[in-house]
């Protein structure tokens, strides 16, 4: 019985869970797309400026923070207590 209540009391459902997971990984992808080897005092590496790490890295980046932001406030389908 206190099984049934402590699963009532979540802030969170499964579902939510989820979605926080798959967004915390796109962002972990969009900063792992937005790094690059870097420039050095003796040479200088034009992929710090390529189309990956300025405009497709920040965009999957943000796509990852706004799911996050849904996968707080999503309230998923509840069940109808004794209507099963």
């Amino acid at each position: 019985m206190s099984n049934m209540r402590d699963k009532r009391n979540l802030a969170f459902g499964k579902m939510n869970f989820i979605l926080l997971a798959v967004g915390i990984v796109v962002v972990i992808i969009g900063l792992i797309l937005m790094s690059s080897p870097g420039s050095t005092a003796e040479e200088f590496n034009p992929d710090i400026f390529g189309t990956r790490a300025i405009k497709v890295a920040p965009v999957v980046t943000f796509v990852g923070f706004v799911s996050i932001i849904f996968a707080i406030v999503y309230k998923g389908k509840e069940k109808q207590d004794g209507l099963d």
